[in-house]
């Protein structure tokens, strides 16, 4: 996958760099969830005393979530939007746990999980760990409406909530291999039900990463193309972004939801102020980025990063294999962040007031 069209620059520079740098903090904390027992912010070389002895999580449709999680706090922000973000793979649990300890809303719930390299040993020790947190959007996730784990649910999760609800935006990020499961499939006609004078709006984002836990998806096999036209068959007006640069991606994305969002308001104001009663075309998203983005590209020979085998853990030997160990701090150390000797970075600007998911 590359990218080669830079289009409409909507991000500034600061903003794009501010934007970026709270996406890598993301993920560098889905990560250390998943990896670190001790030393949260490798302040010393990686031992293997550091590494969980039980390696559980996904980290394949995490990079994806985190991204989508932080462009929805820009519009959120920039527009006062009433919104809501539904994750459908909800197995990227270490991404939604990172965003809301981000914005401070996960310390505030949990009040021992400070902000500081103390509070964040305990933030990852506890991830997937006895006595600790499941690895999924669980109850224990702030805001979590939809666990996940139970693929399928997630768009009519994301229905339900709008219904009734005139001023709510419900962001529902939907995994491409979720996308198969029958539940989700008869989801998509939702959209037959919503009153854009009464009801809500819901945006599916299909994450289009390419692979579920063993092999690749359906929806990424056949022509672009053909999927789109799927889509537009059940009554959506269809937008893709698509690449593998982080930096282009942020533009795309941005100028993206600028448009939808303008779409849905359009929807509402025709129905609201005009009487329209005609069903409307509701936007939807095509994501498509890799599987286990920014992770290790090849373990062991075997290719990871945009394959199949980034959906759990990779480097799974990083506690006994020392080229793992070396592997996982080198990619680790890349991610790394520090400001102002917190251990929580807090880029101006992107946390939503008041949401989590």
């Amino acid at each position: 996958m590359t990218e080669t069209d830079r289009g409409p620059q909507i991000l500034a520079g600061s903003e794009l760099d501010a934007m970026d740098a709270w996406w890598r903090a993301a993920n560098y904390l889905s990560v250390g969830q998943i990896y670190l027992l001790s030393n949260p912010l490798v302040t010393e070389p990686l031992r293997p005393e550091h590494i969980k002895p039980r390696l559980l999580g996904h980290w394949g449709t995490t990079p994806g979530l985190n991204m989508i999680y932080v462009h929805l706090n820009r519009v959120i922000r920039n527009q006062d939007l009433n919104a809501i973000y539904v994750c459908g793979p909800g197995h990227g649990g270490p991404g939604i746990v990172a965003n809301a300890y981000l914005e401070g809303t996960y310390s505030e719930l949990y009040p021992h999980i400070t902000p500081d390299a103390a509070g964040l040993g305990r933030l990852f020790k506890q991830f997937s760990f006895p006595g600790g947190i499941p690895s999924h959007n669980a109850p224990e996730t702030p805001g979590s409406i939809s666990e996940g784990g139970e693929l399928g649910y997630s768009l009519v999760h994301a229905y339900g909530a709008a219904f009734d609800n005139p001023d709510l935006i419900v962001a529902c990020v939907i995994g491409d291999g979720e996308s198969e499961t029958g539940p989700l499939a008869g989801s998509w006609h939702s959209n037959k039900f919503l009153d854009p004078a009464r009801d809500g709006a819901v945006l599916p984002i299909l994450h289009l990463n390419g692979y579920k836990i063993a092999n690749p998806t359906v929806p990424a096999r056949i022509p672009h193309a053909e999927l789109e036209s799927l889509l537009r068959g059940y009554g959506y007006a269809v937008h893709t972004v698509e690449g593998d640069d982080p930096k282009l991606v942020h533009q795309q994305l941005a100028g993206t939801l600028d448009t939808v969002i303008k779409e849905i308001r359009e929807i509402q104001r025709r129905a609201r102020s005009l009487g329209d009663v005609s069903r409307p075309a509701w936007p939807a998203i095509i994501f498509k980025t890799p599987k286990g983005w920014t992770g290790p590209k090849v373990v062991d020979g075997l290719p990871v990063e945009g394959t199949w085998r980034a959906h759990q853990v990779p480097l799974d030997a990083a506690r006994t294999n020392p080229e793992h160990l070396a592997q996982r701090s080198s990619t680790t150390t890349r991610w790394r962040f520090r400001r102002r000797g917190e251990a929580r970075p807090r880029p101006p600007g992107y946390s939503a007031p008041g949401s989590a998911m």
